[in-house]
């Protein structure tokens, strides 16, 4: 199973392997989900709410894009907007 910041900064697949932006999980690894997403990074707030399995943590998110772009964007179409779903894989390749 992938580590939190290898999730959150996964930017595609090669094969069985997770891509993992490696400067970004350098600088941001560490931030919250709600600090990840007032930075803007929302793909990344995104991914770690779905590390969270916190429901509230998903509302957060649409709340604070929502704000920042003044749109009114659903929890339900999170996945879409941001292409992010759970894959289940062991294997990493940083970038």
């Amino acid at each position: 199973m992938l580590s939190r910041p290898e999730f959150i900064f996964t930017i595609g697949y090669d094969g069985p392997a997770a891509v993992v932006d490696g400067q970004a999980k350098k600088l941001y690894a560490n931030l919250t989900t709600v600090e990840l997403a007032k930075k803007g990074l929302f793909r990344a707030a995104y991914s770690s709410a779905i590390w969270s399995k916190d429901p509230k943590e998903l509302e957060i998110v649409a709340e604070i894009y929502n704000k920042a772009t003044d749109s009114s964007v659903s929890v339900e179409a999170l996945p879409r907007l941001f292409g992010v779903f759970p894959v289940e894989t062991e294997r990493s390749i940083v970038l």
